[in-house]
């Protein structure tokens, strides 16, 4: 399957947009994708190694939060996973900014 990486993890990721893994959960495929960057983990699991709040996953076009399985929904190799971070912002000294989660 393919999992998709966004831009501001992309630096950690060694500047790869896209992974190609071989698993059978959705936690599979995350498990390949922090094995291959360990430097990931941190941004996209909490301390009980959950999936942080702000980082929104997506199997094809489906948010996995509202998969009857969640994580240990089951994937094929033509599946995509995207990695989706929460954006937030507002308006400061008469600039748009936006942060993200990650």
């Amino acid at each position: 399957m393919t999992i998709l990486i966004p831009t501001p993890l992309r630096p950690i990721a060694g500047g790869s947009k896209s992974l190609e893994v071989s698993a059978s959960t959705v936690a599979g495929a995350l498990d390949e994708l922090t094995r291959t960057y360990p430097d990931l983990k941190k941004h996209l699991f909490n301390e009980q190694g959950k999936v942080r709040a702000f980082v929104n996953l997506y199997l094809n076009d489906e948010d996995v939060r509202y998969l009857p399985q969640k994580e240990e929904s089951p994937v094929t190799a033509t599946d995509t996973l995207s990695i989706i971070p929460s954006i937030a912002g507002g308006w400061q000294d008469g600039v748009l900014r936006h942060t993200t989660g990650i």
